[in-house]
């Protein structure tokens, strides 16, 4: 955090996921020993790696359309694709004027943290996602990430000055307000990441997946989004590691979303990276 930081000022930044803790020796944070991706809220304040830059009011909110879980089953794992209801009267307005019709994005609790090379170089910021116990309705996995859920609680976690750790964290629980659905298994290879990854899929050939706004919704965002996107390059591809979800959606919708979630006008890149 900079001196004279306003603590209710949000700033959208680009972190390396999987934290490296401040006090990392090591001179490649490749080296970390141990997988930091995810923090179990039952230990972030007791494991250093998360305590430290809890204590301090390192607390970020990750965006992402939503994330990825397995449910087994006779046949194998099933993927399920979890994010939040979705609506469709929502407008944002994109970078071309247009009106978006929208696409709520998921805020997950994170923490942060900035290490600096022992024999100088340029910082790192990096976080961790927390996770909780999941909710009655996807039961069928054993942790989720914490979703924020409204304005309120996202203010909260992030206003580092106005509400101190203790009461932050009380933040941090299961929520019942998410919608989810089955989706195909090409999700299971890290190299698809076409529009197919999300789109609701049938389970069984008598069993329909049923229909509700948010599913109206989602469908309508993929048709849009498949239209706008060019076909990616086997090279372009992304690749993860982890359940949750790291690409963001089409430039076009994000960058609508993502202005009016920041709730201002573009900054000067130079201060967009203050963290």
């Amino acid at each position: 955090l900079s001196k004279g930081a306003d603590s209710s000022e949000r700033v959208l930044v680009t972190m390396r996921w999987g934290l490296i803790p401040s006090w990392f020796k090591k001179d490649d944070p490749c080296k970390m020993p141990f997988n930091t991706s995810n923090c179990r809220s039952d230990t972030m304040l007791t494991k250093s790696s998360y305590k430290g830059p809890l204590l301090k009011g390192k607390r970020c909110v990750v965006l992402a359309d939503g994330f990825y879980e397995w449910q087994q089953q006779d046949g194998g794992k099933q993927p399920y694709f979890i994010y939040f209801p979705q609506t469709t009267n929502q407008t944002a307005e994109t970078e071309e004027g247009d009106e978006w019709k929208g696409w709520r994005l998921l805020t997950m609790a994170g923490i942060f943290d900035c290490w600096e090379p022992p024999g100088g170089g340029d910082a790192l910021y990096t976080y961790t996602i927390i996770t909780v116990d999941a909710s009655k309705d996807v039961s069928f996995i054993h942790h989720m990430p914490a979703i924020l859920d409204g304005e309120e609680a996202v203010r909260k976690w992030l206003d580092f000055a106005e509400v101190p750790t203790q009461e932050a964290v009380k933040l941090i629980q299961p929520t019942e307000n998410i919608a989810f659905h089955p989706v195909s298994t090409i999700v299971n290879s890290v190299r698809n990441d076409i529009p197919e990854c999300l789109a609701p899929v049938e389970l069984g050939a008598q069993k329909q997946v049923k229909t509700t706004a948010s599913s109206k919704a989602m469908a309508s965002w993929l048709k849009s989004s498949k239209e706008a996107s060019p076909k990616k390059r086997e090279n372009e591809v992304p690749r993860w590691t982890s359940q949750f979800i790291h690409n963001p959606s089409p430039k076009k919708t994000s960058a609508g979303v993502l202005q009016q979630w920041l709730g201002k006008a573009a900054e000067p890149a130079a201060k967009r990276r203050k963290v």
